[in-house]
């Protein structure tokens, strides 16, 4: 017998240190909260960049708009300058014009054909003003024409000065879509490392706390074990045990029905069905039941009707935080329910290799919601 019990205890041991073992496979809660915050701050850091860029895109925009509007006035201008050409134009043909009709293109016989001095000052001085006119004309046209040419120029000028600014808008805008998609890109990645991490670091904790419940079974099993040769002194005894083995296997006969109608009281009651069987399904708090069963029928005790999924009884009765989480209230999680057990922990049919069971931290894996229902 004693072989027995060692030999529990050590298989005790050895599955105790198995659960341990997977744990530093996966990074802690802490790591994957600071690798969060980084990921967060990263995307921060990205936020700011593209805004920036998005900044300089607006900029380039305005000033792509105000060279346009300076296009625009410089052709208004050079439409005038083209005008004011035709029309000195018109003038110096209309003056040429005039001088050949008057017969006064030999300048020396005008000059000989004073009758006197005062009629000779005269006409030198007439002469002298037509050339002049002439000449001023002459330099008129050749400054419109400088002007024009400037202007043309100038026009030319603008215009490459805006089609290389539209090239770099075309550019800059094109490497802004290119980095949006691959932040993007990186940003879901790492949300779903996080996810995947996550949820690795749950199932690793859960495979724990089930091979550490496992462990404590078979340690109850090795002391149990004893039991049958301490009533072998008394021959009357043996129906009294035998008795009392039938009561605790059935459980149904030491049930104690709901002492009051509060959440310490769903806890107490809850509590009573520890170690028995999960079973997929089931509907028995003794020989076998699942998560959302187990629930439902603690519950019912105490004359509330929930459904029989853990998805129906999401919405059951009044959400609240769980920072206002109290004894008796009802844990959703994505696929599992179970009980809160007023000090953080939690009451539930938790698998099949674990039976229904309390485990110190109702956290284990993420919470949808927290339903208050009594």
């Amino acid at each position: 017998m004693k072989r027995k019990i060692a030999q529990a205890f050590i298989t005790a041991a050895l599955i105790s240190s198995m659960a341990v073992s997977p744990v530093f496979a996966t990074p802690s809660v802490e790591d994957l909260q600071n690798d969060k915050a980084a990921a967060e701050d990263e995307v921060v850091s990205l936020q700011s960049e593209l805004t920036g860029i998005l900044d300089k895109i607006s900029t380039l925009e305005s000033d792509l708009q105000k060279k346009q509007e300076e296009i625009d006035q410089a052709n208004i201008d050079l439409e005038e300058a083209i005008v004011q050409q035709d029309k000195q134009y018109e003038d110096m043909k209309k003056r040429i014009q005039y001088m050949y009709e008057s017969g006064s293109g030999n300048e020396l016989e005008l000059l000989l054909s004073a009758e006197s001095f005062s009629d000779l000052v005269n006409k030198a001085e007439y002469i002298k003003n037509v050339h002049t006119y002439d000449r001023q004309k002459q330099e008129e046209y050749v400054a419109t024409t400088e002007k024009i040419e400037k202007l043309s120029e100038s026009l030319q000028e603008e215009a490459e000065s805006m089609n290389q600014m539209q090239s770099q808008l075309e550019n800059d805008k094109a490497s802004l879509g290119t980095m949006i998609e691959g932040k993007q890109s990186e940003i879901a990645q790492l949300d779903a490392d996080i996810q995947e991490a996550v949820a690795a670091q749950q199932a690793e904790e859960e495979a724990r706390r089930q091979q550490e419940a496992q462990a404590a079974a078979a340690a109850a099993a090795a002391a149990q074990d004893t039991t049958p040769s301490q009533p072998s002194n008394g021959g009357g005894s043996g129906g009294s045990g035998s008795s009392g083995g039938s009561g605790s296997s059935g459980g149904g006969s030491t049930v104690i029905p709901p002492q009051g109608t509060d959440g310490w009281a769903v806890v107490a009651y809850a509590r009573q069905f520890l170690g028995n069987p999960y079973v997929y399904g089931g509907n028995s708090l003794t020989n076998g039941i699942d998560c959302s069963g187990f629930t439902q029928q603690i519950y019912a005790a105490f004359g509330v009707s929930l459904g029989r999924t853990d998805t129906a009884q999401a919405t059951a009765g009044v959400e609240i935080p769980l920072s206002q989480a109290q004894a008796g209230d009802l844990l959703v999680y994505y696929g599992h329910v179970g009980i809160y057990n007023g000090t953080g922990g939690i009451i539930h049919a938790s698998s099949p290799e674990v039976g229904i069971v309390e485990w110190s931290s109702c956290t284990y894996r993420q919470l949808r919601c927290v339903r208050r229902v009594l």
